[in-house]
C-alpha cells in the first residue's frame, strides 16, 4: 500500500488541501489518513458522489484553488450530472482530483456488482473527456502522477481522474466495536424476524445489512425466499421495497436500511407522503458510520430522522429505539399504522464475530422472491 502520509503531503505540496466525497473500501487507507489528520472542514464526508463534486465545486468558486473529490467507481453514476453540466469545461470549467477506487477492474475478478461498472469505468471518463491515471503501489511514481493530474487540471480548467486499483490504498479494516448502543445489527435484525410475520418481504441495504440477513436465514434453518439483498446500488434499497409494497399491499414490506444509505438518497422518503402504502415500514440501523469500508463517521447519530421521516408522511414512534425492549414495543405500535411506518434504530459499531462475504446465485435469489411474490 502506498505511504498515504506522502500522498497527501504531495497533494499539499501541489495546492491540494481540501476533500470531500464517499469513503471506499480501496481507499480506506487514504480515508482514514484523512479522517486523523485533516479537519471536518477541509475534508467532507458527503451524503452522496455528486454532493461532494457539487461541494468541491463551491470550495473551488471560493478559493481558486483545486478540490479532491474520493469515491468508488459504483458512485460515478451519482456524479455524471454535475461532472457534465456544473464542471464541464463549457459550462463553469471547474478543475479538480477525482480519485476513484476501480472495483471489478478487467482481468482482477470481483463481485457481481461490480463487474460491469468496473468495465465500464474508463469508458465513463472518455465519454466525459475526464482523462486520467492508473495508481500503482509505488510512491516515487505516484507523486509524479499527481504533479501531473494537477497541473493538468490547473492548465485545462478540467477535472482528472486518478484510478486506484485493489491493495494501492486500501488499509486494513478494523472491526471496531463500541457500546454506544446496546444492540447489535444482528440482533436488531433477528428482533424484527421474530416479532413480524413469518412472510414479511424485507429488502436489506447495501453493505453489512445484506450479509446480516443472508447469514442470520441460515443460522436460523429459514428459507430467504422473502428477501430482496440490494448487494449493489447503495441508497436504493427503500425505493426497491416501496415498489414491492406498491404492488403487493396485502403482504408487508420492510426496508432494513442503512444510515449512510437512507441519506445518500434521502429525497426517496418523500414518496410515501402521496402514496398509499400502509404495508411499508421503512427501518434505518442505524451506527453512525461507513462501516462496511472502514468505520468513517457519518451524519447518523447527528440528525433526526424520526422527525424527518414524520414531515415526509410516515408514521413514527416519536424517538429514536435504542435497546431491545424499545424496539419490541415499536414494532408492535407499528404493526398497528394505516400508514408507511419509520424507525431510526440506533446500533452500536462493529461485529461480534467474522462475516463472510456473499456469495449467492443472484439471478436464483431474485427469481426465488418473484415466485414467491407472484404465486397467487
Amino acid at each position: 500500500m502506498l505511504n498515504q502520509k506522502l500522498v497527501v503531503d504531495e497533494f499539499a505540496r501541489n495546492s491540494v488541501t481540501f476533500f470531500s466525497g464517499v469513503p471506499d473500501s480501496y481507499l480506506n487507507g487514504f480515508c482514514n489518513y484523512l479522517l486523523n489528520h485533516v479537519s471536518a472542514n477541509r475534508n467532507v464526508i458527503a451524503a452522496n458522489e455528486g454532493n461532494a463534486i457539487s461541494i468541491a465545486s463551491g470550495y473551488f468558486f471560493a478559493t481558486r484553488q483545486i478540490p479532491l473529490v474520493y469515491m468508488q467507481n459504483s458512485g460515478m453514476g451519482n456524479t455524471i450530472n454535475p461532472l457534465a453540466s456544473l464542471t464541464d469545461e463549457h459550462v463553469y470549467a471547474v478543475p479538480m482530483i477525482l480519485l476513484i477506487g476501480w472495483r471489478g477492474q478487467p482481468g482482477k475478478g470481483d463481485w457481481p456488482q461490480h463487474e460491469l461498472q468496473g468495465e465500464i469505468t474508463t469508458g465513463l471518463l472518455d465519454i466525459m473527456h475526464i482523462p486520467y491515471m492508473v495508481l500503482e503501489d509505488d510512491d516515487e511514481k505516484t507523486a509524479k502522477y499527481i504533479k501531473k493530474a494537477v497541473a493538468t487540471a490547473k492548465r485545462t480548467r478540467k477535472p482528472y481522474a486518478l484510478l486506484v486499483p485493489k491493495g494501492v490504498m486500501a488499509g486494513e479494516k478494523e472491526n471496531k466495536q463500541d457500546a454506544v448502543y446496546p444492540m447489535s445489527r444482528a440482533r436488531a435484525i433477528e428482533i424484527i424476524l421474530n416479532h413480524m410475520p413469518g412472510d414479511t418481504i424485507y429488502s436489506a441495504t447495501t453493505g453489512r445489512a445484506t450479509r446480516e440477513l443472508f447469514f442470520l436465514r441460515e443460522k436460523r434453518n429459514e428459507n430467504s425466499k422473502c428477501d430482496f439483498l440490494n448487494v449493489g446500488a447503495m441508497g436504493h434499497a427503500s425505493s426497491v421495497a416501496l415498489g414491492i409494497a406498491l404492488s403487493r399491499p396485502e403482504r408487508n414490506v420492510i426496508c432494513l436500511d442503512g444510515d449512510c444509505a437512507a441519506m445518500m438518497h434521502m429525497g426517496a422518503m418523500t414518496m410515501v407522503s402521496k402514496l398509499d402504502v400502509p404495508n411499508f415500514i421503512h427501518i434505518v440501523l442505524n451506527n453512525g458510520a461507513h462501516e462496511s469500508v472502514g468505520g468513517q463517521p457519518s451524519a447518523g447519530y447527528l440528525i433526526d430522522f424520526t422527525s424527518i421521516a414524520k414531515a415526509c408522511g410516515y408514521v413514527t414512534v416519536g424517538n429514536t429505539v435504542e435497546n431491545e425492549e424499545e424496539l419490541i414495543n415499536a414494532l408492535e405500535i407499528l404493526k398497528r399504522r394505516n400508514k408507511a411506518g419509520f424507525l431510526d434504530v440506533r446500533i452500536h459499531k462493529g461485529l461480534s464475530g467474522e462475516l463472510s462475504p456473499l456469495d449467492f446465485s443472484h439471478r436464483e435469489f431474485i427469481d426465488n422472491l418473484m415466485d414467491e411474490l407472484n404465486q397467487w
